[in-house]
């Protein structure tokens, strides 16, 4: 017994899914609804050839029998060709199972052992028959099964009738029972459709996610190369404001004082200073295109090399430099110590440009969790709200300065007042290294020193 029920209407087509269900049932079912009646029929046939003298059948009752039974043989031909364009319960059905279930009656009023054909019916009540009519067709088989099992209709005593009661009870029970059993199968079908169609609603999705992460994964590399390139060119602007246009600076201002000198002692001098920046301009160049880190930074530590950036630069000026560490100087991270050396060229460049300064001062200063790096002046000063003005002429000079500290997470601050001097203070967070360049957490080396130049 096969049955349909309503159902949620599965994605992407009109089926829901109890008729996915009800197909998958049908499927497992299809072999006996096709072959099922034939086969019964023919058991039936041949039984009741078999027991033909032990029933008491005449001369009349075979003609009857053979008649009926040709009948049942073209009605169920007729209904397997008719049933593949009338799929489910239809008119055509209903006159099918009553025909068939009249002719299995009479048969087993003959010989009782044609109830093996009446049983046909409790197989496909719920494909031929509306739900009104399958429980009054599912008795009505029940009789017939009965009938025969009672040793045939009528019965011919009280007793007979008694069994015969007692038999369609409990027949009626076993086909109740079976189709309990047959409704958890249906609905174990429509659970086991739900359960692929949702599966293959997931897989869906799941490959839509994926084609949509790749995309974006393509997206992002597409982003983090043109991330790349911009910051390698920011980098490389940064290197040469800082490296080589402070070199040609300063080795105008060496040229410019031989060009106003008769004094060939004082020109030679100032020549042998533009050289020397000349090549260290060119070391630089050379380390900014291969990403390396300042010249000074290259065979010394953070202290020495601004301490020597500070002398060099006092000797190119004439202005008086101190260079002072405060703390307990330890080796820092390459990129912090490139990062506070380019920021004190940079501060340094400022004030021979801008400052007319007398006297400079930079501090280096160790604290527990951070570095900080001042530079102060005492010369013209200036508004530093003007600042914006000052390097939107394409310089890098604040602005850069800013942008080093604050790759590293550090912060650059200006503080100066028109004829009052200027005060450059940045802090970046102190990262340490070992010997080997790799970051650590404690071993301080003992460090301090104050020089005048």
């Amino acid at each position: 017994m096969t049955g349909k029920t309503g159902g949620v209407t599965e994605s992407g087509s009109g089926r829901t899914a109890a008729d996915a269900a009800a197909a998958l049932v049908e499927e497992r079912w299809r072999p006996v609804h096709r072959y099922g009646a034939f086969v019964l029929l023919g058991v039936g046939f041949v039984l009741s050839v078999a027991t033909a003298d032990a029933v008491g059948m005449d001369r009349t009752d075979w003609y009857v029998l053979l008649a009926l039974s040709a009948a049942a043989l073209v009605l169920q031909l007729w209904w397997v060709r008719a049933e593949r364009t009338r799929p489910g319960p239809s008119a055509a059905g209903v006159f099918c199972y009553w025909v068939r279930w009249a002719l299995a009656f009479v048969l087993t009023w003959i010989n009782p052992f044609f109830a093996f054909f009446a049983a046909v019916g409790y197989f496909d009540a719920d494909r031929l028959l509306p739900p009104l009519l399958r429980k009054p067709a599912l008795f009505a088989s029940v009789v017939v099964v009965a009938g025969s099992q009672s040793g045939g209709l009528p019965p011919r005593d009280p007793l007979g009738w008694i069994v015969f009661g007692a038999l369609i009870a409990v027949n009626m029970t076993l086909v109740g029972a079976m189709g309990h059993l047959q409704a958890k199968e249906d609905e174990h079908a429509r659970v086991q459709a739900r359960t692929i169609r949702e599966l293959a609603e997931a897989n869906t999705a799941l490959q839509q996610a994926l084609d949509e992460n790749a995309a974006l994964h393509d997206q992002l590399l597409v982003q983090a190369r043109e991330a790349g390139v911009a910051d390698e060119r920011r980098r490389l602007a940064a290197e040469i404001h800082d490296t080589i246009a402070q070199g040609l600076t300063g080795i105008i201002a060496q040229l410019q004082v031989v060009a106003n000198t008769d004094d060939r002692a004082l020109a030679r001098v100032h020549l042998g200073r533009a050289a020397d920046l000349a090549r260290s301009s060119l070391g630089e160049a050379r380390r900014s295109v291969h990403n390396l880190g300042p010249a000074a930074l290259q065979d010394q530590g953070l202290a020495e090399a601004l301490k020597q950036t500070v002398a060099e630069w006092s000797a190119r000026t004439g202005v008086r430099a101190e260079f002072t560490v405060t703390g307990t100087a330890e080796p820092l991270h390459d990129e912090i110590e490139g990062t506070l050396v380019r920021i004190a060229q940079e501060a340094l460049s400022n004030t021979a440009r801008h400052a007319a300064a007398t006297r400079i001062g930079v501090t280096l200063s160790y604290m527990d969790d951070e570095v900080a790096l001042d530079v102060r002046d005492d010369g013209a000063g200036f508004d530093p709200l003007t600042i914006p003005q000052r390097s939107g002429s394409g310089g890098f000079g604040v602005d850069g300065m800013r942008a080093r500290a604050e790759r590293v997470a550090g912060a650059v601050e200006i503080e100066s007042e028109p004829g009052l001097g200027t005060a450059v203070s940045a802090r970046v967070p102190l990262v340490r290294k070992d010997v080997a360049g790799t970051d650590r957490a404690a071993g301080p080396v003992p460090w301090g020193h104050h020089d005048q130049h």
